[in-house]
């Protein structure tokens, strides 16, 4: 086997491996999206919306009494497998691997969720600063690079306070769960270097631009509507990761 092809076997199984994690993690967080897919202030779903059985704790599918759907079939699990076997494929054996990846899967949740009721919970992105903040720590110590793990905590703070003056300035259009969502990719894309943050902001705002104009022009919203900035803040986030040289 040729050096090339070895090099496409290695970064194949890397990704392969990847997408079964994903698919695993994505299994285990669809019931707590179906939980918190609910407008703030509304109690969680907590039974299936077919036969009302209790949501199972344990991961599950489908309901056990009326096998219905529990959440999109298949939805989460696809798209947890499609960004953390992307992820796996970009950083590889790189410790900073681990903290990539928490995010990428918290944010296919928090995309499904903002989608469905537009809604960012805390549930969700406040457990995930201490979490993100002890794996690049320990990437870090790993890899002698703590001007990386700086960078990351200076971009969080700068992406958090753009972005809660956004808040201000919008009349609410940007929410207190896109700024928490803005402070958690403030600290990865930060950590790669100034400009994979600057641009993925930039990325995000133009997905959403975009997409405002096409559902404007559908006629599926108005100008006065709002739209779930989260999804596509994530997605601006995923595409500067994937685009940007490797880590310094």
């Amino acid at each position: 086997m040729g050096p090339e092809l070895a090099a496409w076997a290695a970064a194949a199984a890397i990704a392969l491996g990847g997408a079964v994690a994903g698919l695993v993690a994505g299994l285990a967080l669809r019931g707590e999206v179906v939980r918190l897919s609910v407008p703030g202030g509304e109690p969680e779903h907590a039974s299936c919306g077919e036969c009302a059985t209790p949501l199972p704790r344990p991961p599950a599918l489908r309901c056990a009494h009326c096998a219905r759907w529990i959440g999109a079939p298949l939805a989460i699990e696809l798209t947890t497998a499609a960004v953390v076997a992307l992820l796996f494929e970009k950083f590889g054996g790189q410790p900073v691997v681990a903290a990539f990846v928490y995010l990428g899967v918290v944010g296919v949740a928090l995309t499904q969720i903002d989608v469905a009721v537009q809604r960012l919970p805390d549930r969700l992105t406040l457990p995930a600063y201490p979490a993100l903040v002890v794996l690049l720590a320990v990437a870090a110590a790993v890899d002698n690079n703590w001007a990386a793990f700086l960078r990351a905590l200076l971009g969080a703070l700068a992406a958090g306070a753009g972005y809660a003056v956004l808040g201000l300035a919008s009349g609410g259009q940007v929410g207190g769960g896109d700024i928490k969502v803005a402070g958690l990719i403030g600290l990865l894309l930060g950590w790669l270097s100034w400009r994979t943050l600057i641009t993925g902001t930039f990325v995000g705002f133009v997905l959403a631009a975009v997409a405002g104009v096409a559902l404007l022009t559908a006629r599926r919203i108005s100008r006065h509507s709002m739209i779930s900035f989260g999804p596509y803040l994530l997605s601006g986030a995923l595409l500067a990761t994937l685009a940007t040289t490797a880590p310094r």
